[in-house]
């Protein structure tokens, strides 16, 4: 591994970590001794790498450091490109917008042989009949309201078509190829609920913050799933039909 490679990848390793990590921690993950992982942090630092800690106590990266120009190996290009085209063709109208930004910001930062094979990788996403726009409408006002932690007042349409109108704390949109699925806390049932977007006629976002933060919520979600046993969901819970 070259030294460049050896910076980037001690990067990673303290991207992936909120809470630090101690300086053996660090040296085992790459596989290198403490003093040349001293001297790395150091060349970091003197970079402009927000890391902070020391010897004996442990390391941690604040957020918003980048090294350029951007480096990946050609799986991680081909994931990227494959993951953002799966995006701009399957989300909403806001998601999908997002996804071609986000390929033009990262292949205007690459350098010249990376951006070209992001921008000719051969994996694709296969044709789908497209959404509804009054579907696409409905997951850019309910990933609003996820990210605000705010109540949304919905009317549901379950298999048979009643309606009923809930109002619910959304935690996390789930996206499958065949459905997108909203996973919340129903306050008419006073439980964890699934809806699936297709049937969410009406979708308001309310003025009034839920309770629990979105991480709270998410967490005892994941729990009660691992406690259940169920994996029809995966992380989240059994599919609504």
């Amino acid at each position: 591994m070259s030294r460049s490679e050896r910076l980037l990848a001690l990067l990673q390793v303290l991207r992936r970590h909120s809470r630090p990590m101690s300086g053996q921690a660090l040296a085992a993950a790459l596989d290198i001794s403490l003093r040349t992982l001293y001297r790395d942090i150091a060349t970091l630092q003197s970079q402009g790498a927000m890391i902070e800690g020391a010897p004996g106590v442990g390391y941690v990266m604040q957020p918003g450091y980048m090294l350029p120009p951007l480096m990946f190996t050609p799986e991680e290009i081909e994931a990227l490109a494959l993951g953002l085209r799966w995006v701009a063709d399957r989300g909403d109208v806001g998601l999908a917008g997002g996804a071609r930004d986000a390929m033009a910001k990262i292949g205007a930062v690459l350098p010249a042989p990376l951006r070209r094979e992001l921008e000719a990788s051969a994996v694709l996403v296969g044709a789908r009949p497209k959404p509804s726009p009054a579907t696409v409408v409905a997951q850019d006002r309910l990933r609003a309201a996820i990210r605000a932690e705010h109540k949304l007042r919905i009317v549901y349409r379950d298999p048979q078509g009643t309606q009923s109108e809930r109002v619910v704390w959304p935690f996390a949109l789930v996206y499958f190829d065949e459905a997108r699925v909203l996973s919340a806390w129903c306050e008419l049932r006073g439980d964890f609920r699934n809806f699936r977007c297709d049937r969410i006629a009406q979708a308001e976002v309310l003025d009034a913050r839920y309770p629990q933060r979105r991480q709270t919520l998410l967490k005892t979600w994941h729990q009660r799933v691992r406690d259940s046993g169920r994996t029809i969901l995966p992380e989240f819970g059994t599919m609504p039909s």
